[in-house]
């Protein structure tokens, strides 16, 4: 591990907050304007730890300042902000009613008829500027096209399609009528697909006839007509020809005609908790987990993070590369709630090369630039310089997320992209589709670390008897309920599956399955998820510190980490390191520097017993290593059981470890 990144030491200090505009960032009048209005009595309102000690110590009396401060636009008030704080079923502002839609869509700064809504691109070429204006006038007509076809409050509306305006603009109106929102990319495998959306039975598809990739279309028509037979409650399909302009799909509505007739564009009003989604755990064994989330909880959680955490307000434009498959694109839309302008981008990052990002943030002056730490490694790897070659001074913060940004990668951005950059690198989930741990406008960015946990959200690193640590590796742990929290589960009546996902180790406290490192400095190192945990010589480690050592020589594209040690043993099993190498590399003249690298940098426990070479590290979906499914399959368990191949990438790179496993 860097020393620079150590917990103890005095790290480097990449971005400052500039003294002479931070009086002005809407998290320091929030905290003016709580002193005010809710008597807080927060000394200095631009310490951040200050605002978060409140936060968390007085949850119901901080989420209703923020509700009021940013606006939350109630139709019933709410009887109380927090009417039970037991974790799971805290129930939040019961008796409010509110529609997402309607903040995202009604007048207002950066909302008005001619400001921008949309910026639209595609790898190919393909752009499109869609106003508020426009924008308010197309989800109105999608919305009667739903009702026309007996959509309502309650019922699902699934997408099959892209990160375009299409997509954005059904979602919006089903969000207006009280039904129920969820999608997925449309590279996502026929299994994958149907895993999702059979559970939650649709009443309407969404579907585009094919995307394109890497240079490359993809027609996905015959898949498309294949999954229809498959989900018997889907009663009407809207085709969208978005590659071909001439496709048709026998049977369905085109969206031209869908959205033909002129709507009255309303928001019918839903209680706080009225499901506004379905997001879904990775799916790496069984069915994914549909995890539902709330109208109120996700319009007070999102305008939170990107107006008072992100300082995005009215006119500024939004960036996050991310698909219609990943809560990055849930979160992305969520723009529009604090009138930004939201930047689409639907391609591969890397077409035709690895600057069409950079490329796009300097032609629309993109001020909160998100991509994932995978992609910032790639950058790195490649040995670019953005900020040389584009015009960036617009941007602001570069937001990190997907998987631990390594110390090297904070380095790069600071010194490729520019010091005038905050480095906002986040971790939280699917599970609340926000960050626990970020950035604020207010705290320094600390090299290798993320710079604080999220307002509201009472993030601590338990030991195994819910001690709190500083200074050393815990569980990620929750001892407030958040907003954005699982209304339910799918098809969990009872909340069974609920509970077991988060609640069994610690009862009452929410459990999120990460190692973490808390810091004196109020910061946080992510070390990997706890279930993949380097436990060599009662020494425990994540593996990000294992990859930041590894991934950081230059023959080594990537790697993946595994213990085989089963919870409980009292012997280790053996510590297997899986490296996918550079063409011109060979493992056997690399190995020795490899070993030497991490008993110097980590130590010689953490030396593994075996390096191999693969082709592919496996991943899911959503880009995430498979540390878990891989190990569980080396324990011998049923490979079936341990991973869906449908929820990979490429289902081919999970064979190798099959093959091995047959030799244990």
């Amino acid at each position: 591990m860097d020393s620079s990144s150590t917990p103890g030491s005095a790290p480097t200090v990449l971005w400052r907050p500039d003294p002479g505009d931070v009086h002005d960032t809407a998290i320091v009048r929030f905290a003016r304007w709580a002193t005010m209005c809710r008597d807080t009595q927060i000394a200095d309102e631009v310490d951040y730890a200050a605002l978060h000690a409140w936060s968390v110590r007085d949850p119901a009396g901080f989420w209703s300042a923020a509700a009021g401060f940013l606006e939350v636009m109630f139709h019933d008030p709410p009887q109380s902000t927090l009417g039970s704080t037991e974790m799971p079923g805290a129930q939040w502002f019961p008796g409010a009613t509110l529609n997402y839609a309607e903040h995202a869509l009604s007048d207002g700064p950066g909302r008005h008829d001619h400001d921008t809504a949309i910026e639209f691109a595609r790898e190919d070429g393909l752009e499109r500027s869609v106003s508020y204006g426009e924008l308010r006038d197309l989800v109105g007509r999608a919305r009667a096209g739903l009702i026309a076809v007996g959509v309502g409050r309650g019922d699902t509306v699934a997408a099959l399609a892209p990160n375009s305006i299409e997509t954005l603009v059904m979602f919006l109106a089903a969000a207006s009528l009280g039904a129920i929102w969820s999608s997925c990319s449309p590279d996502f495998g026929p299994r994958a697909v149907l895993d999702r959306f059979v559970q939650i039975e649709p009443s309407v598809l969404l579907a585009v006839d094919g995307y394109c990739y890497g240079g490359k279309s993809f027609d996905i028509r015959e898949r498309l007509t294949a999954l229809k037979d498959q989900l018997p409650t889907v009663r009407t399909t809207v085709f969208v020809p978005y590659l071909d302009a001439a496709a048709e799909l026998p049977g369905a509505t085109s969206w031209a005609d869908f959205v033909s007739g002129t709507g009255t564009l309303e928001f019918d009003p839903v209680p706080f908790d009225h499901p506004l989604w379905v997001l879904y755990s990775s799916g790496t064994t069984g069915l994914p987990k549909g995890i539902v989330q709330g109208h109120g909880g996700i319009v007070l959680e999102h305008m939170k993070a990107l107006r008072l955490q992100s300082d995005l307000g009215p006119g500024d434009r939004f960036f996050w590369f991310t698909t219609t498959g990943w809560m990055m694109w849930n979160f992305l839309v969520g723009g529009l709630l604090v009138g930004a302008t939201v930047v689409l981008f639907d391609g591969s990052p890397g077409h035709p090369d690895l600057g069409a990002l950079w490329s796009l943030a300097e032609k629309h002056r993109v001020r909160l630039f998100g991509v994932s730490a995978p992609y910032v490694h790639a950058c790195m790897d490649a040995g670019i310089s953005p900020g040389a070659t584009y015009d960036l001074s617009a941007m602001r913060a570069l937001g990190s997320t997907g998987s631990p940004l390594s110390v090297n990668g904070f380095r790069w951005i600071g010194e490729h992209v520019g010091g005038h950059v905050q480095i906002c690198s986040i971790s939280g989930g699917t599970d609340v589709c926000t960050a626990f741990l970020g950035a604020a406008p207010t705290v320094p960015v600390w090299l290798g670390e993320l710079s604080c946990a999220a307002l509201g959200a009472d993030v601590h690193s338990f030991d195994e008897d819910g001690r709190d640590l500083h200074g050393e590796v815990g569980e990620l742990v929750l001892t407030q309920p958040m907003p954005s929290m699982p209304v339910k589960f799918w098809n969990d009546p009872d909340g069974t599956r609920l509970r077991a996902a988060y609640f069994e180790d610690y009862p009452g406290i929410w459990r999120h399955g990460d190692w973490v490192i808390a810091t004196d400095r109020g910061s946080f190192v992510i070390q990997g998820r706890s279930d993949s945990t380097l436990n060599r010589g009662g020494v425990r480690m994540g593996t990000a510190d294992f990859y930041a050592v590894v991934e950081g020589f230059a023959e080594v594209v990537e790697a993946l980490v595994i213990d085989t040690t089963e919870l409980g043993d009292e012997s280790e099993g053996e510590l297997l390191c899986f490296v996918v190498l550079t063409e011109d590399a060979e493992l056997s003249a690399l190995e020795p520097a490899l070993r030497s690298a991490l008993r110097r940098e980590l130590s010689p426990r953490h030396v593994p017993d075996k390096f191999i070479e693969i082709a592919a590290v496996p991943k899911t979906l959503s880009g995430k290593k498979c540390e878990v499914p891989v190990k569980k399959i080396l324990a011998g368990k049923d490979p079936e059981k341990a991973v869906s191949k449908e929820a990979l990438q490429d289902p081919d790179a999970i064979t190798p470890f099959l093959a091995l496993a047959s030799k244990r």
